[in-house]
């Protein structure tokens, strides 16, 4: 078995695993872990696998990542809570979205799952105030650079990221699934409106089922960051597997999508998690999701992309196109969010400050050295 496919074989089938050397383990290990899957893989050997089968070395890097995992998940409960404190005295429902959702609707892929940021959902009329009861609760913005607050205020579908001066947990407030200048437009009111509440908790909801495959669909073959989007389509799979085993999920879906408008979302979702990832799709989905293809052309050039950039985020994985690939997904990303003015403008300012710092480094250092 070649190197780069060690990670994405023991997501197919996590079996293949007690046939591997230590030398295998090792590369595996690296490679799920630069792609934030070592928990993930630890959960899937274990219902998929002999456990036992697993040397003892490798065995204590997945124990240690699922611990770590199942601590973090622990830790995103506790911080909805609070959230859900915070904002109690509004009278609004609070949708949680991604990760925190499945933390708290004790979803499959939070098992070995890592959590950065909390995503919520809330309404737009309602944003000053969820916003301000926040800060009173101990949050603060994270970004004070004037372009980037009028970047998110103006631009995107959610505010500038809320960081706590105490705990440095993350609050990501959001109004839409999509930007407003999105190219891909979700009709978030529909989706906001379908939210189900969780047992015993009717002020916290998440996205009914086929929503939630759709905005994690729309997340990861919008946004065209590159750094957890295995982690992300491994999210879909898992979705795909425990919602596609209740009775009529399949016909459902690309119904939803039309709906909301994210049919060609979902048609990768079931393209990319289906040829990586062996996700068992009915085949009458799969042809329901084709008119939103765009064309054989378009098809071929998006496979190359995303045959490269979803490999694990690590050299052995990776071949002379990768970055290529990567860097182009990434201005896709932006180029479907913004205008073509807009965009230049964001892409020339990103680039600026890339380079500044740099500039500002180097000139300390000659400061700084003798002459």
């Amino acid at each position: 078995m070649a190197g780069p496919a060690l990670l994405v074989a023991a997501l197919r089938d996590p079996g293949c695993t007690s046939h591997w050397s230590l030398r295998e383990w090792d590369l595996a290990i690296r490679q799920a872990r630069a792609s934030r899957l070592l928990g993930r893989l630890c959960v899937l050997i274990e219902g998929g696998a002999d456990i036992a089968a697993v040397p003892a070395a490798p065995l204590a890097h997945l124990r240690g990542a699922s611990i770590v995992a199942e601590e973090q998940r622990f830790a995103v409960q506790q911080e909805v809570e609070r959230i859900q404190a915070a904002l109690q005295g509004l009278g609004l429902p609070v949708i949680l979205l991604k990760g925190a959702a499945y933390a708290c609707a004790d979803l499959p892929p939070a098992r070995g799952r890592l959590f950065s940021d909390i995503d919520i959902l809330v309404d737009r009329a309602a944003l000053p105030d969820v916003e301000a009861a926040l800060m009173l609760a101990g949050w603060a913005s994270a970004h004070h650079d004037a372009y980037d607050q009028r970047y998110y205020r103006t631009w995107m579908h959610e505010i500038p990221p809320l960081q706590h001066l105490a705990r440095g947990t993350v609050v990501d407030v959001h109004h839409a699934i999509t930007p407003s200048t999105c190219r891909w437009m979700a009709d978030s009111e529909r989706m906001r409106a379908e939210a189900l509440s969780l047992p015993g908790r009717p002020a916290v909801r998440v996205l009914a089922p086929a929503d939630m495959i759709l905005h994690s669909a729309t997340h990861l073959f919008l946004e065209g960051e590159s750094d957890g989007i295995l982690r992300d389509l491994v999210d879909l799979d898992v979705l795909l597997r425990h919602f596609g085993q209740e009775a009529g999920f399949w016909t459902r879906l690309p119904e939803r999508a039309e709906q909301v408008g994210l049919g060609r979302a979902l048609y990768y979702a079931l393209r990319h998690a289906s040829r990586l990832l062996g996700t068992p799709v009915p085949a009458e989905a799969a042809a329901q999701t084709r008119r939103w293809a765009g064309g054989a052309l378009r098809e071929r050039l998006m496979d190359a992309l995303y045959s490269r950039a979803l490999q694990p985020r690590h050299p052995t994985a990776e071949d002379a196109t990768t970055p290529l690939a990567r860097w182009l997904l990434y201005v896709r990303g932006h180029w479907m969010r913004m205008p073509a003015h807009l965009l230049a403008v964001h892409l020339a300012r990103k680039a600026l400050k890339r380079v500044q710092p740099q500039e500002e480094a180097g000139t300390e250092a000659e400061r700084d050295s003798p002459r």
